[in-house]
């Protein structure tokens, strides 16, 4: 009868342990899941961001272009006497 119960407690504690295991390993695989997803959304809105960043430094590049262009104008008008216009037509 002894061996009976005891065969029939470690039965019931394999079973236990079987399915505790199984928890750990579903908790396991959505955690890691998770990680995923949150390192594909952290990758995208980066990206995205260097995208705009990207935008804005070549709208600046632009900017300072002009203005460089027309200070060189200004400054060629005022060696040769002429109009900025006609400097910028040079």
């Amino acid at each position: 009868m002894r061996k009976i119960i005891l065969a029939a407690a470690i039965a019931g504690s394999a079973l236990t342990l079987t399915a505790c295991s199984e928890g750990t390993e579903d908790n396991a695989e959505m955690t890691a899941d998770s990680m995923a997803a949150d390192t594909e959304a952290n990758l995208d809105a980066a990206g995205a961001e260097m995208e705009e960043l990207g935008t804005e430094t070549e709208m600046m590049a632009d900017d300072v272009a002009t203005d460089v262009d027309q200070a060189a104008a200004e400054a060629e008008a005022d060696m040769q006497d002429e109009t900025v216009a006609e400097a910028q037509a040079d």
